[in-house]
This record gives C-alpha cells, sequence and structure tokens, in this order.
C-alpha cells in the first residue's frame, strides 16, 4: 500500500490548527506499520525547510516541486492537469489533512479531512480575501467528489451532511487528540523567563487562540468589563491576557481595547511560541473560550490538561469536546459569560471539581488513537496493530 498525503499546508512554518493536526497525525500514524509507503506532496515555489523526525523514517519519501501554488491551485482548477498521483510516481491512496485544491485520477481512491464550514455559515467572520480562497478551493465540490470523508467531530460531519448534502455514510467522525504529557506538566524552571517574556501578572483570565472575528474577542473584553464592573472577585485583581497571533479583522479587537474602561488590565502577548504555551494555561486562574464556532477546539482541552478550569461556548462542537468538565455559556449572552467567569474565580470547590473532570475528559482525545482511526479508515477498516 502507498498513501499520499498533501502537507502544502506546513510551507509557512506556522503552527495553527491545521498545522498541528497534519503535524501530530503524521507522526504518530506513520510509524505505526513500516509495510505501508507514503509520498508526501510538498510543493510551494517558497516554503519552510521541514524538519520532522518522521520524515528520517524509512518508509517516507518527501517529494518536493517549486511550482507557485496560486498557478498550481489554478491549474487543478480550469485544466484538472497535473495528476498528483501521477507526480508523486503512483499512490494507492491520496489523503489530504485539509481542503487544498488537487487533481487526482480516478483510479487514486481520495480522503479529505474536513475541520469546520464555518466560511459556510459565517462568512461575516472572514476577509475578503480569505472568502475568496475558499471560493477557489470550492469545499463542495471537494466534498462531493472525495471518496471518503474524515470530520473532526460530529458537528462538522452535521455540517457536511446538512449543507453540502453529503451522504452520512461517507464521513467517518475521528476526534483529533492532545499532547498530554507535555501540556499537565508545569514547567517551573522556565516560569519566570515565560512570565517575563509576555508580561504576564501574578493573577489572570487567560484566551488564547489566533485573533479573528470568530473567536468573539470583543465579547470576552465586554464580559471583562461586566466582570469589573458588577462582580466583586475577593483577594486579588485578574488581568485579561489575550495571547495569539494576529488573524483577519483584528482591528476592532485593538480599538475595543483602547475604548475599553479597564483597557489597562488588558494585556496582547503576540505570538505565543508552541514550547510556551502549557506554561501560559498553567499559570492561568482561568481559560476562556467564547468562540461562536469551532470544528473541534484545541484550546479549552490544552487548558484542562495544563490543570486549568474553563469557561467556553455551548456552540458548534464546543459541547462536544469539553463534555461536563467545562462552563458552557451562550457567546452572545455577554451578562452569561461574565458571571460564568466569575462562578469559577470566586469559588473554589467548582474551580476544582472542573479541573478534575478536565484531566478526565482530555484522556478521551489522544494522537495515538486519532492516528490509528485515520489509519484503519485508510486501509478500509483493516485492523492497525
Amino acid at each position: 500500500m502507498i498513501i499520499g498525503i498533501d502537507i502544502r499546508m506546513l510551507a509557512q512554518g506556522t503552527r495553527s490548527g491545521i498545522e498541528e493536526y497534519t503535524i501530530n497525525l503524521l507522526s504518530n500514524m506513520i510509524s505505526l506499520d513500516n509495510n505501508i509507503e507514503y509520498k508526501l506532496f510538498y510543493n510551494g515555489y517558497k516554503k519552510t525547510e521541514l524538519e520532522y523526525d518522521f520524515l528520517k523514517l524509512s518508509n517516507v519519501q518527501l517529494k518536493e516541486f517549486k511550482i507557485p501554488n496560486r498557478i498550481l491551485d489554478a491549474s487543478f482548477q480550469f485544466l484538472n492537469y497535473p495528476k498528483i498521483d501521477k507526480m508523486l510516481e503512483k499512490v494507492d491512496v491520496f489523503f489530504s489533512p485539509h481542503i487544498f485544491s488537487s487533481s487526482l485520477s480516478k483510479k487514486c481512491r481520495t480522503i479529505t479531512t474536513f475541520h469546520d464550514l464555518s466560511f459556510e455559515s459565517y462568512p461575516e467572520f472572514y476577509s475578503t480575501g480569505k472568502n475568496y480562497w475558499h471560493f477557489l478551493m470550492n469545499p463542495r465540490k471537494q466534498a462531493r467528489k472525495a471518496d471518503q470523508i474524515i470530520a473532526v467531530s460530529k458537528s462538522t460531519k452535521d455540517d457536511l451532511i446538512n449543507i453540502y448534502n453529503i451522504k452520512p455514510e461517507k464521513i467517518k467522525v475521528i476526534y483529533s487528540g492532545i499532547d498530554q504529557e507535555s501540556r499537565i506538566k508545569n514547567q517551573e524552571s522556565r516560569i519566570s523567563k515565560i512570565k517575563k517574556r509576555y508580561n504576564l501578572p501574578d493573577r489572570y483570565i487567560l484566551y488564547l487562540g489566533t485573533l479573528e472575528p470568530r473567536k468573539n474577542i470583543i465579547g470576552l473584553i465586554k464580559a471583562f468589563e461586566i466582570l469589573n464592573s458588577r462582580f466583586k472577585i475577593p483577594d486579588s485583581k485578574f488581568q485579561l491576557i489575550i495571547a495569539g497571533s494576529k488573524g483577519w479583522l483584528y482591528n476592532d479587537i485593538f480599538k475595543t481595547v483602547e475604548n475599553s474602561p479597564v483597557k489597562n488590565d488588558i494585556v496582547f502577548t503576540g505570538f505565543v511560541d508552541n514550547k510556551d504555551k502549557s506554561a501560559l494555561y498553567s499559570l492561568a486562574d482561568l481559560f476562556v473560550y467564547p468562540s461562536f464556532y469551532e470544528g473541534f477546539g484545541f484550546p479549552p482541552l490544552e487548558a484542562m490538561a495544563a490543570g486549568t478550569p474553563v469557561v467556553t461556548s455551548n456552540f458548534s462542537s464546543l459541547p462536544e469536546a469539553v463534555g461536563d468538565a467545562a462552563i458552557m455559556v451562550n457567546p452572545y449572552n455577554l451578562d452569561e459569560l461574565a458571571k460564568g467567569m466569575e462562578m469559577v474565580l470566586t469559588d473554589e470547590k467548582l474551580k476544582n471539581i472542573l479541573i478534575e473532570r478536565g484531566l478526565e475528559q482530555i484522556k478521551k482525545f489522544s494522537w495515538q488513537k486519532c492516528a490509528r482511526e485515520t489509519l484503519k479508515f485508510m486501509l478500509n477498516n483493516r485492523e492497525v496493530f
């Protein structure tokens, strides 16, 4: 069996949700069966030099091409050429961890992972450029032409069925994983350096994720104002730490903070190095993730793995991910969001219950399990040992 995998999403060297999924899945899947050969399709005129352990395995070939992706995408869309499986010199199955455009021979079985359809339900949360990219990728067409689809949550599967009219039997729900070991450990030796690096106070409420409208950061800022004006938090004053890189349509977020009466208690850290995330989670008194829509939702589970209580939305896939281990609120109801934050910050018993439940909840999500289920799906449900 020869499996081709599209890894173009790794070209920019970033570590957003799609990249995390791809890197962790391949790191755990490729070593499961040495008899399976993997050919990795890596294209781009300018791209990052890859340094991952799975590339050193004997059953892996990195196939690099230097075609500008805009030209390649246009050729796929209008000419249905070139065929990726031919470029890779024969593969039996081609797997795409994201909705990149492609052209493949009819005899090559195709599997595509869909992380969410937020761009269909909430186009207003995306920039013109992002919406245009989704238009060019034509995910509806990709979903219909794929032989099989992996959905990262039941919520995403439901959207594929309801929005794209995809047959349910074509879709397999396979949950993503969490790097549990490294998240749980509180890295004491590095804490002082990390606090200084990101300008962290002693007590804080944390948001960590991309700065974009879908994440409802403006709602979080306004809820933080309500928390400070209506609720009395004993013992200590908390700051709000907004951590993560700028995504798109983020200017209103900064304007909201600039006009906020509590702007001096709001800190933007900017980009957070992947190796520092667990410390930011561990040091926080509370993690808040009031997103309007998530296909899966890594951050709340990462916070749970670090032993931090979570307040999050009761929308889309987030109830699936967090179960009964978080306070869930309506993200449009700012009073409810502020009250959820106040409950955790003032009730030590509730806080400890959430921490305990969180550490149990994350056991349901491992990259090893994700990798085995994904490979089994690729092998037409043949058991993976």
